[in-house]
């Protein structure tokens, strides 16, 4: 097993729409996955840092990183270190700003998602310092694609699970090439390119079972979008 630092830097909880697991379910589960920890990235929504952060000082053997997935008009970013909701639905590159300029690190999330990603015209000039390039509910090709363009560009990468069930947890994650001890430092890391996608991308089968659940939880919420 590596001992690079392992984080997986895309997880929702109850806090987001489609997903219903608590933060301390969530830092229970740690322990079995071979992660140090985990960013909260809820759509839309900062209202669970005020719990991380209590959970953070009740388990400092674990790496507890605020963060957000806000809905930009092209698609959706993942921005880490920031405790406050960037405006939803504004173009991305004003998000990204708004992001930068209030002390957080932009990564627009699963950019070749067909539906929430940005697209690759968007991607391959949006001003950002890395791109998810392994999300656990993304294909192999959309994955491939994203780590391709990253090394074109020659930005870092950043992987997450997408977890909104338990069992989600640690399929994909971020690992460190740097010494990584806080929130300040994944900051920093995801910053310069000391960052990189890792662990799998959905099969066949588990990609058709997402899909369903992602559409009984649209018809649950009326077909609004996320």
């Amino acid at each position: 097993m590596t001992d690079q630092l392992r984080l997986d830097l895309h997880v929702h909880s109850r806090f987001s729409p489609d997903s219903r697991l608590t933060l301390r379910e969530i830092v229970g589960r740690l322990a079995y996955t071979g992660l140090r920890g985990f960013a909260l990235t809820d759509h839309n929504s900062v209202d669970g840092i005020p719990e991380l952060d209590r959970l953070a000082r009740e388990n400092p053997a674990y790496l507890l990183v605020p963060g957000v997935e806000v809905s930009a008009r092209e698609g959706h970013l993942l921005a880490y270190g920031l405790r406050e909701l960037p405006p939803v639905h504004r173009p991305i590159h004003e998000t990204i700003d708004w992001v930068v300029g209030h002390g957080g690190v932009p990564v627009p999330a699963h950019p070749f998602r067909i539906g929430h990603g940005v697209g690759g015209k968007v991607a391959a000039e949006v001003k950002a310092p890395a791109l998810e390039v392994r999300n656990g509910h993304t294909s192999g090709i959309a994955n491939a694609k994203a780590e391709l363009l990253a090394a074109r560009r020659g930005l870092g990468g950043t992987g997450g699970s997408d977890v909104h069930t338990i069992d989600d947890l640690g399929r994909s994650f971020t690992e460190f090439s740097t010494e990584v001890e806080n929130v300040d430092d994944v900051v920093d890391s995801i910053l310069h390119g000391r960052s990189s996608g890792a662990g799998d991308s959905p099969r066949w089968a588990r990609r058709l079972r997402l899909g369903a659940r992602t559409a009984l939880l649209r018809a649950g919420r009326g077909f609004r979008p996320i």
